[in-house]
Order: structure tokens, then C-alpha cells, then sequence
């Protein structure tokens, strides 16, 4: 299948992505910039993202674009430091799908690209626009980890996690070593944890059973006040107390929106409903799935007394305006990682409460989240759109779980149900994957019912 666009960026499978391809899709994007004559590039650790990003620099400097290569860094250090520089940048990077496959993200001077910016760039690939110049140059900034270090350590002070224990799953993020530095610097003792040179795609939105036994394990092992990591490209988080339980990324969300005094909030539909229960957040705004629909709606909230954030379900968290904590936090419009883990640790330690505390005080209301892989995805449309359209067929799948209420078609299938529960059908927009999402009063009805949806979806899909 040729590379698409998801819910953030591009991608396909590594056999797909030739250098006729890329080098189509860099001409279309930069067709959409005609006055930026500069490009970041940036990799994540994939094995294919080195040739990836040669295959852009190379086209880059025949349209007469300026280079400036990055190396292997984080997504949203990245776009810092090219949104500082008034350039455009490109991501290698296929987040936290397997290493077969790849993708690219695109972001203009401004920031990461919206669905609009999508829709322009697809129709220039289309017509293989191309843009002409002469040769441009091509440059090195190792420091863009630099400054997305010094972001973070003055924001919240050199001191701001002093005594807390904190090991960091490493494993084949891209920002492993950045992580470690910045919880450093803020003051933590950090214990590197699970080290892999074979990329290990970890979702942190559907965390795998292994990977939540060994973060229990590590956090009994070495005394942890919590376990911190990333998604490939870092610009999701993962964050345990101190037990090893994961926390959801959407409570992560919520956590760090009230550190930083959020009053708007916006953040898809598949998120936890306990946003919705927070008095201090005076706007809340459901979205479509994926964050270029969370920045569009951000972009209306321009006032600073709306005080706009945004998250996703899986953690990422954008922040649309000019905060002060310790020192002052700018603004930065794309996904990030590690303002939502160093957030709720901040708050913890200034609270002297655990993070599990901290959980505890929001609105009691619990998410799980499972996938599908490697589906047919063909299969998986005439499946879903079966349900969407024909009520006999949704109650008849449904009728297991609880009688329906109402449904939800923002993004996909989203199903209330009388008992209060929540179950939510999507497949991925560009990977063989399907997603469901379940949310109960109870942490345990959550699982139970995200697994119970998941084998009746997979059941279908197999038939």
C-alpha cells in the first residue's frame, strides 16, 4: 500500500518509501513553503530513517533549500528549534509502529502542519509539483537537544526534582539520552533502564503486558518514585508511579494542564471524560483524533486569557500559550513529551504526595485501550461502517456490553451506553491496526471491557 497520511504525518512501509517517493512528497511540501529557503531534518533510531533523511537532504539542496541536519533527536526538540530559526522542518520517524515501516512529518515555520496543510501537500505530490533553485547548503545543529534541554530546566528549576528516583526506559527512543539529561538537571536521580540497540516500538497508548511487568519490576527493584519514557519519536510519554502502574496519557493531560493553569482545554473524543469534570478548565473541545485537528482548534483560542492546551490520548501534549512556573515555559503547538511527565512529578513533589495520590484527587473515572494488528484493513472499513449504518447490527454487537444510549461518529464508532460505560471503535487511518477504547466509573470494568470489545472485534475481523 503506498504511504498515506494518518493522524500526524505520513507513512508507509519502508519498501514503499523509494526515493522517487520521498523525494515527490519533500517537493510537494516545500512547493506549499515558497518562502522558506531553509529545512530541518530530523531521525528517529529506525533503521531505515539515516537513508530516509539522505533522501531528503539530497532533494532539499537540488530545489535550492538550505539544510540543516539535525541528526537523530526528539520531534518536538526538533520543531523548537526549528520554529526558533523561522525554518520548516521534516521528521523521519514512524512514532510507534514496527520498524518495517517508516514516515515523515512535516512542519512549516509555525509549527506542526494542519489537515488544510495535508490536503495542500497531497495535491502537489499529485501533480509532482516541484520546486526549482539553485543548490542550497547544508549545515549541522547538534544543539537542537541543547535547547530543548535548557527549555525545560529553566522553566522548572534546577532543584524542582530534587530526591526523587526516577528510572527512564530507554529502550530505542530517540531521546533516551535527552530525557535522562533533563530529569537530571532538574534535580533526580535517574536509573537507566532496558537499553536496546533493535528498535522496540512501544505504544503508549496500548502498553503491552510485557512492558507493564517489567516497569512494576523495575519500580520494586530500585525503589522508584516513578518510570519515565517515549514513543520512538518522543512526542508521546509514558509515565508509572511509583508501584510501576502506568498512568493513562490523558491523565497526564489533565495533571498537567492544571500545573500550568490551563482554562481552555481541547483534546480528542477518545479522550478520558475526567477533563470534562475539572471546574478549573472553563472551555473544553472534543476533536477528531490526531493532532493536527487538536491545533486547528487551538488556533481559535488566540486571546492569552483563554490559556489554551492540548493533548491526546496517548499523552502528547501541546501547549498554545506563554506559561510561567519557575522561570518562564513558551509556547509550543506540537506534541511533546516530557512537559507531561515532568509536570505531574513537579506537582507531586510540591504537594508532598505520590503520583498515585495525585491521580487519586481527579474526578474518578478510568480509560483502557487496546488494538489490532497486522488486520485487513478493507475488511475492518466494511465492519465498522456495518455498525455506523445499520442500528440492528450495532445493538446486535453490542447487546453483550450493555444497552446503547446514544452514539458518538466524530471519529469512528463511539457508543454510551445506559450503565455509563464507554466503548469506542476506530482503525488507523494509515497502519493494519484497529483501535478500541473503553471507559468505566471502574478501573477494572475499563479492562475488562476493552478486552471483551477487542476479542468480539477480532472475531469479526477473522470470519
Amino acid at each position: 500500500m503506498a504511504p498515506s497520511f494518518g493522524t500526524s504525518g505520513l507513512r508507509g512501509l519502508v519498501i514503499d518509501l523509494t526515493e522517487d517517493v520521498v523525494a515527490d512528497y519533500v517537493n510537494a511540501f516545500l512547493t506549499t513553503v515558497p518562502a522558506c529557503d531553509i529545512l530541518f531534518i530530523g531521525q528517529d533510531l529506525r533503521p531505515s530513517s539515516p537513508d530516509i533523511a539522505q533522501m531528503i537532504s539530497r532533494t532539499a539542496l537540488s530545489a535550492g533549500v538550505n539544510v540543516v541536519d539535525c541528526g537523530a533527536v526528539g520531534t518536538p526538540a526538533l520543531a523548537l528549534a526549528s520554529m526558533d530559526a523561522g525554518a520548516a522542518a521534516i521528521m523521519v520517524t514512524g512514532s510507534h509502529i514496527p520498524s518495517d515501516r517508516n514516515g515523515l512529518k512535516f512542519y512549516v515555520p509555525q509549527g506542526e502542519i494542519s489537515k488544510d496543510d495535508e490536503r495542500k501537500i497531497s495535491a502537489a505530490y499529485a501533480a509532482r509539483k516541484k520546486r526549482c533553485g539553485g543548490t542550497g547548503t547544508q549545515s549541522a545543529l547538534p544543539e537542537a537537544e541543547t535547547l530543548y534541554v535548557k527549555r525545560y530546566v529553566d522553566a522548572f528549576g534546577a532543584q524542582a526534582l530534587k530526591d526523587l528516583r526516577i528510572g527512564v526506559y530507554r529502550h530505542s527512543s530517540v531521546a533516551r539520552d535527552t530525557m535522562e539529561t533533563i530529569l537530571a538537571q532538574l534535580g533526580a536521580t535517574v536509573i537507566p533502564l532496558g537499553h536496546s540497540d533493535t528498535f522496540i516500538p512501544v505504544d503508549t497508548e496500548a502498553v503491552d503486558d510485557i512492558t507493564r511487568t517489567n516497569l512494576i519490576t523495575w519500580a520494586q527493584k530500585h525503589r522508584l518514585d516513578a518510570v519515565a519514557s517515549t514513543d520512538g519519536d518522543a512526542d508521546r510519554p509514558l509515565l508509572s508511579d511509583a508501584t510501576g502502574k502506568v498512568i493513562p496519557g490523558d491523565v497526564l493531560g489533565v495533571l498537567t494542564a492544571k500545573v500550568l493553569g490551563a482554562k481552555t482545554v481541547i483534546t480528542p473524543v477518545s479522550s478520558n471524560d475526567m477533563v470534562r469534570r475539572c471546574p478549573e478548565f472553563k472551555t473544553v473541545f472534543l476533536t477528531r483524533i490526531g493532532s493536527p485537528f487538536v491545533i486547528a482548534e487551538m488556533e481559535k483560542a488566540k486571546a492569552p486569557a483563554d490559556a489554551c492546551i492540548g493533548f491526546e490520548a496517548n499523552g502528547g501534549f501541546l501547549i498554545g500559550f506563554d506559561a510561567t512556573l519557575a522561570g518562564p515555559l513558551a509556547a509550543l503547538p506540537t506534541r511533546d513529551c516530557m512537559l507531561p511527565i515532568i509536570s505531574p512529578l513537579f506537582a507531586a513533589k510540591q504537594q508532598s504526595k505520590s503520583l498515585a495520590d495525585l491521580v487519586a484527587d481527579l474526578p474518578q473515572c478510568f480509560t483502557a485501550a487496546q488494538r489490532l494488528q497486522e488486520i485487513d484493513r478493507a475488511k475492518a472499513g466494511v465492519f465498522l461502517a456495518g455498525l455506523i449504518d445499520d442500528a440492528g447490527k450495532r445493538e446486535a454487537f453490542f447487546a453483550p456490553f450493555g444497552r446503547i444510549s446514544s452514539v458518538d461518529l466524530t471519529d469512528g464508532l463511539r457508543v454510551n451506553f445506559e450503565s455509563g460505560d464507554v466503548a469506542h471503535l476506530r482503525p488507523s487511518g494509515n497502519a493494519p491496526e484497529f483501535r478500541i477504547y473503553a471507559q468505566s466509573g471502574s478501573e477494572a470494568r475499563a479492562h475488562d471491557l476493552s478486552a471483551a470489545v477487542r476479542k468480539a472485534v477480532a472475531t469479526r475481523l477473522t470470519e
